[in-house]
């Protein structure tokens, strides 16, 4: 009986093991090829199509730099909030931030604001009871995202990375910050981290909304649809904007086929800043066609400050190609880099949740904001260039120059590079 007892419980375990790591839906596998440039009318078209939601013209986007500029900012949002607060988040931590967003966020309950937060069970491991005690005796709806349940046992790999924060159902916020104390300041130290956030106001934010309300849907079985989260939305700027969102429960990958989209559709430049970057072998293939089509590529990578040392080591093992093709590879030095951020040929930017490997493309819950518009691109660009000034570039001699033991490291965790 024993011996039966622990072969069930073997086989249990191995069944959750297989439905969390190993996915059968086909995905796309083949270099993507595109007869037309980011700047062609079809690009737009072709993505707002294919990946869900089009891109909405009359949208405000404000670019927010490290914590002394975004908290404040989300923080002041919060305050005048009126008649709702929804917001979903994969980092909340205790400290002093957690006890400031959680402190505002009761408040507004208590005032009568409808405050829905979303927070990734295992991103919030690290915050305090007490501060979810004061949000929920305060009003406030807290569910926790894929908690550990029996019936949640076959989705516990399945995270929410998503980071968006909507007011009143007319200004929202995204980008790659989640609320503790290292994004606060303005990256002076290892101590502090550098992130972009963004502000948003128009249209677009009505997306965002049914971004947050996709998740919500699942954890609470419930939906909100008066105009207290979907107001009607009068133009606020001049930019086109779309927000996208994936989720493997949904079999989508719509965020790696918009990257994928949009290295083929490149012309003169590909810039990526980014906390992860472990690229697959299409996206390696995509990245070393453009080169040899004339695309100028950078890339700003953390370097020895950073939060996942077996990610870094696993995305250096994959740069030989990238390096012998040319794409300029720089590491920030300063302070952990956790932006992630893409500006292709001056005109299409992508900034929000998502990290440039397996897990944020097939493994979690990811949004991002893309803008369609050269102004913005050019800001974006400048910002860019003044982190690369705080970078050493990585050469194709000093990768191939790493000592012995760094080298069979960097190849030991590029094996686990799809759960990363």
């Amino acid at each position: 009986m024993w011996t039966l007892l622990t072969g069930i419980g073997i086989g249990i375990v191995l069944f959750v093991i297989a439905a969390n790591f190993v996915r059968n839906e086909r995905k796309v596998a083949r270099p993507v090829v595109s007869p037309y440039g980011i700047d062609d009318p079809q690009f737009p078209r072709s993505v707002g199509s294919l990946l869900g939601p089009p891109l909405l013209p009359g949208n405000a986007v404000a670019e927010l730099r490290n914590g002394d500029a975004i908290f404040p900012s989300m923080l002041g949002a919060i305050h005048n909030a009126r008649a709702s607060i929804t917001f979903e988040t994969y980092i909340y931590w205790s400290g002093d931030t957690g006890r400031t967003f959680a402190h505002a966020l009761a408040e507004r309950a208590r005032a009568g604001v409808k405050v829905l937060i979303l927070l990734d069970w295992a991103g919030s491991v690290p915050m305090d009871g007490e501060l979810l005690h004061t949000l929920e005796s305060a009003g406030c709806q807290v569910f926790r995202y894929h908690a550990p349940h029996w019936y949640h046992l076959t989705r516990i790999n399945n995270r929410t990375h998503r980071k968006v924060l909507i007011i009143d159902g007319r200004t929202g916020f995204t980008g790659g910050v989640g609320i503790a104390d290292t994004w606060t300041g303005r990256a002076q130290d290892p101590d502090h981290w550098r992130d972009t956030h963004f502000k948003v106001e128009g249209p677009v934010v009505a997306q965002m909304q049914s971004v947050f309300m996709a998740n919500w849907i699942k954890a609470r079985g419930a939906v909100e649809h008066t105009g207290d989260f979907f107001p009607p939305l009068a133009p606020a700027g001049p930019l086109p904007a779309q927000m996208l969102h994936s989720s493997p429960e949904e079999g989508s990958e719509t965020i790696r086929l918009m990257y994928l989209l949009t290295l083929a559709a490149a012309r003169r430049s590909i810039l990526l800043s980014q906390a992860y970057f472990v690229p697959d072998d299409l996206a390696l293939d995509m990245f070393v066609a453009a080169r040899g089509h004339g695309v100028d590529i950078e890339i700003i990578l953390p370097g020895e400050h950073n939060d996942g040392e077996h990610v870094r080591r696993a995305g250096r093992s994959r740069w030989g190609r990238l390096l012998k093709a040319g794409v300029r590879i720089y590491e920030y030095t300063p302070t952990t880099l956790h932006t992630k951020i893409m500006i292709v040929d001056g005109l299409w930017s992508s900034v929000g949740s998502t990290n440039f490997d397996n897990r944020s493309f097939r493994l979690n819950d990811e949004a991002n904001l893309n803008v369609y518009d050269s102004a913005f691109a050019q800001q974006l660009t400048r910002t860019f260039e003044a982190d690369k000034r705080h970078t050493r570039e990585i050469t194709l001699e000093a990768w191939r120059s790493r000592p012995l033991q760094t080298k069979l490291a960097d190849r030991f965790w590029s094996l686990f590079r799809q759960q990363m």
